[in-house]
């Protein structure tokens, strides 16, 4: 993550310098910004859990912008977000991409700035592919079922169905604020944090 500020807050000890994420995390907001990694999934997971004992139930923030990433901390990502019993609103900033749109429109609010943008497409093969036959036949087959699956949550929190993700999936498709809204990402492109 680029250098973010601290922030000077007066206290009985004098002057503290507070991170300022920090601060925003003590208001329930979190961010998912740059490419989703096992890091990335392993400090939202724990943010996510940490907030849900803080305060059962009330509203969690999640600002997106990232390019997307590795399927399964993405998927990781989802399934806390869905288990927590606390709402998550979404918020894009700026891209949400690939698996990063996935956890954008898996929001209980979706939100967009009006310059923002949404990719969709289908899970690419991993890096460094390679090995017999039977190998490469393996990663095509759990590619496949990844798809599905993939497929399915965006048909689940859109309303399309499976057949019109497919089709859009087949490529990379790109959405702006007010296209994301029309096809069913995102609930609302907002001017105002």
């Amino acid at each position: 993550m680029a250098y973010l500020p601290n922030v000077l807050r007066e206290t009985s000890e004098g002057l503290n310098q507070i991170p300022i994420q920090d601060i925003l995390f003590q208001k329930r907001e979190i961010f998912c910004i740059g490419p989703i990694t096992e890091d990335t999934a392993s400090a939202l997971v724990l943010q996510l859990r940490f907030l849900q004992q803080d305060a059962p139930g009330q509203e969690i923030t999640m600002y997106i912008n990232s390019p997307g990433g590795e399927v399964p901390s993405g998927l990781a990502i989802y399934d806390v977000m869905k288990a927590v019993g606390c709402p998550v609103r979404t918020i894009c900033t700026g891209t949400a991409a690939s698996m990063a749109a996935v956890l954008f429109l898996s929001g209980d609010r979706r939100d967009m700035l009006p310059h923002a943008k949404v990719m969709i497409h289908d899970p690419l093969i991993p890096g460094g592919v390679g090995g017999s036959a039977l190998n490469v036949d393996a990663i095509a087959r759990n590619l496949m079922q990844t798809r599905r699956t993939v497929a399915d949550i965006i048909s689940a929190h859109t309303g399309k169905s499976l057949e019109e993700v497919l089709d859009k999936t087949a490529s990379d498709s790109y959405f702006d604020a007010g296209e994301a809204v029309e096809w069913g990402l995102a609930d609302r492109v907002i001017h105002q944090l």
